[in-house]
């Protein structure tokens, strides 16, 4: 089956496409690659879904507005995923949408929503969409995320390990033999980064490309430590959050009262809480595996090496699974096991009361047909 995942993270900078053919092997799913696209969001969209997104207010109209255009912006990628990556044919095409709110209360989640109209991308390429993966968890008592923990859990399932992924926020999925997988949100990776990158060119920059800033500055540790008390860290798993905590003005109450520090200096204490709060969460494991955006900040990479000298730290590329691609490619996974009624989710990772088939279904001109006849116990990538 050939199967596209749609993703735009909480970065909300662009969408991703990957696609992959999906197939059986006895109580294994072989996922092979068909290849990436990225479009980033029109700026004016991004403007609008920035606008929108916590500590801001925003109002139905907007909410109508914004569920429409993004769903639009991700038909649009997918139309061409279609064509550039599967030959114009697809079987199925499952959209993750723009999350804009995560609702946690004492550390229960209670909500979540994620935003990009699934009809626009049936009615544009006539492929069945599953959308709206997270809530079936919720529901179920879970915290939603991290979802990919099924795929991490296929796939390195025998390993003690880790995989993490560096987006907006890092998530954690730990493996170890004989033992339930665990999965948890750390914290931040890139979120906090982004926010003071942006907020000191004016927009002209939304990261710190190749770590530059962090490189050029110096930790300063009575800030790390006064970051590092936030109590978020301290919860067990599992837990998640976003950007409704972690956040430019949060950020700005935390250092309040404080001595202002130089933009680089600033980044690189910020680069280093990242590390920390990742390594603290995965510590003891052989094999930390990255993937992510923040993959691509050499310092970040390098601190988190530096801070877990015990583990052999790698990326995802390096295990034979394409690092940007990997949440797309998890997302498609997932759709595949809900049109194949299988529960895509963990108890032990997410908290959930039970395992449960995710997501809603936008039939398109046809259902694709079923081929896995039970839960799979593995997973392999193949090139």
């Amino acid at each position: 089956m050939r199967v596209i995942g749609l993703m735009s993270g909480t970065s909300h900078d662009a969408i991703d496409a990957a696609a992959a053919e999906i197939s059986v092997d006895g109580d294994t799913l072989v996922v092979r690659p068909l290849g990436m696209l990225t479009a980033g969001y029109d700026p004016e969209l991004r403007a609008a879904i920035t606008a929108a997104l916590p500590p801001a207010t925003t109002s139905v109209d907007d909410i109508c507005r914004l569920d429409t255009r993004i769903g639009q912006a991700f038909a649009d990628l997918a139309v061409r995923a279609v064509a550039e990556l599967c030959d114009g044919e697809a079987d199925l095409i499952v959209s993750h949408g723009q999350t804009m709110y995560h609702w946690v209360e004492d550390g229960r989640v209670e909500g979540t929503l994620q935003l990009g109209q699934p009809a626009w991308i049936a009615e544009r390429t006539g492929c069945t969409v599953v959308a709206d993966l997270r809530s079936r968890d919720v529901a179920a008592g879970g915290q939603g995320a991290p979802l990919v923990s099924m795929i991490d859990a296929l796939w390195l399932g025998g390993e003690t390990a880790a995989a993490v992924n560096l987006g907006g926020i890092a998530n954690a999925t730990i493996v170890r033999p004989g033992r339930d997988p665990i999965a948890f949100d750390s914290g931040p990776a890139n979120a906090l980064i982004d926010a003071v990158v942006a907020e000191h060119t004016d927009g002209a920059r939304q990261f710190d490309a190749d770590g530059e800033l962090a490189a050029r500055g110096t930790v300063d540790e009575e800030t790390l430590d006064l970051l590092l008390s936030e109590p978020y860290y301290q919860r067990p798993a599992p837990k998640s959050t976003g950007k409704e905590l972690f956040h430019l003005d949060y950020l700005r109450e935390q250092l309040a009262g404080r001595p202002t520090l130089p933009v680089e200096d600033l980044v690189a204490t910020l680069t280093e809480l990242t590390a920390r709060t990742v390594a603290d969460a995965v510590r003891g494991v052989e094999r930390v595996i990255l993937a992510g955006g923040g993959v691509r900040n050499p310092q970040l990479v390098a601190r988190i090496r530096a801070a877990l000298p015990e583990a052999d730290v790698v990326s995802s590329d390096d295990a034979g699974l394409p690092s940007d691609a990997k949440e797309a490619l998890a997302f498609a996974v997932l759709g595949f096991l809900t049109v194949n009624g299988q529960a895509g989710s963990l108890p032990s990772a997410t908290g959930a009361s039970h395992g449960s088939v995710l997501g809603a279904i936008v039939p398109g001109h046809s259902l694709p047909a079923r081929t896995l006849d039970g839960p799979p116990r593995s997973l392999r990538f193949e090139a």
